[in-house]
């Protein structure tokens, strides 16, 4: 990336911030991030804030707008776009045609600032939830989609705009697909996720809560691995149109990551039980080989050391807030 011009859509967010930190290490000469604060933070991009002065541009701005997104690359003379700004899977059971819509309008309007030579190249952030439950286990890029979710068919209809943008136009389009994240800076207020959620209920000590027996299994990738592997994808001329999967490879069922996270926290308690959510997936293990095999990178951050530093940070988290 040295020298490179570089704009993060949800920039300010859980990814997004953790790939903005890489960015300016890594030697981008501008990186500008725009989101609209949904979920994202001011506070995620403050060690970016320090570090990077002028070389870091926030903007407080909707990434599907098009005309604005136009006169912003413009102007900043962008390079490189990483699509990472999305509204969380809860949220689609709130607002189903919204998260459903603005995964695909983000899609549209990139693609279309690509086509017309704007920038020069798009990394795109799918879900592996395109791909539903596992028919075939690890699941691989030419998985069938299947999502069950408003927010999954969104994130599934992106994919498909897009690489249709690449046979199509032969657009310079990659699209890195993240199974579970989880780690510092994830959201744990509304829409949070099983360990953020989790974690914030231990630390305030109450129960942890369980829903359905458990046994429903998840591929945990780290989030600082999540994003050095969109730096890999970006850095590697091979990955032009390709649609790379980022997975452990290993499949974790929730109730094990209660149970760390418990150990974490020295809890001894009881658990809620509550019924199985509509639509949870039952199995989700992904197959990270074609991301090695084109980039040579894969995921570092073993489950264990993973979670116990996400605790340790959603500890420290907690300490600073007022009482």
């Amino acid at each position: 990336m040295n020298g490179r011009r570089a704009l993060v859509t949800g920039g300010a967010g859980f990814i997004g911030s953790h790939l903005v930190d890489r960015l300016l290490a890594s030697g981008a000469d501008r990186v500008v991030v725009v989101d609209n604060f949904f979920l994202g933070k001011r506070e995620n991009l403050a060690d970016a804030l320090r570090k990077g002065g002028e070389r870091l541009a926030v903007i407080n701005d909707d990434a599907t707008d098009l005309p604005a997104m136009r006169e912003i690359v413009d102007r900043e003379s962008i390079q490189d776009v990483y699509n990472l700004a999305t509204k969380p899977l809860e949220y689609s059971f709130d607002n189903p045609a919204g998260a459903f819509d603005v995964n695909t309008r983000l899609a549209i309007t990139w693609g279309e600032l690509l086509r017309k030579r704007h920038y020069e190249r798009l990394i795109h952030t799918s879900s592996s939830e395109a791909f539903g439950s596992a028919v075939t286990r690890p699941m691989r890029e030419d998985h069938p989609r299947n999502p069950t979710t408003p927010y999954a068919a969104g994130k599934a209809a992106a994919d498909l705009a897009l690489l249709s943008y690449v046979r199509t136009f032969d657009l310079d389009i990659r699209i890195l697909r993240p199974f579970n994240n989880y780690g510092p800076r994830q959201n744990w207020g509304s829409y949070s996720g099983i360990v953020p959620k989790t974690a914030q209920r231990l630390l305030e000590g109450k129960a942890p809560i369980l829903h359905g027996d458990g046994t429903q299994g998840r591929d945990f990738v780290y989030v600082e691995d999540v994003a050095d592997a969109l730096l890999a994808v970006s850095s590697t001329p091979a990955a032009r149109g390709q649609d790379l999967n980022v997975a452990s490879g290993h499949e974790t069922p929730v109730k094990d990551v209660i149970t760390i996270l418990c150990k974490a926290a020295d809890f001894h308690g009881e658990w809620i039980r509550e019924p199985r959510r509509a639509a949870d997936v039952d199995h989700h293990i992904g197959d990270g080989t074609q991301l090695e095999k084109v980039t040579g990178y894969r995921p570092r951050t073993s489950l264990a050391d993973g979670l116990a530093r996400t605790f340790r940070w959603y500890e420290s988290r907690l300490a600073q807030e007022p009482r």
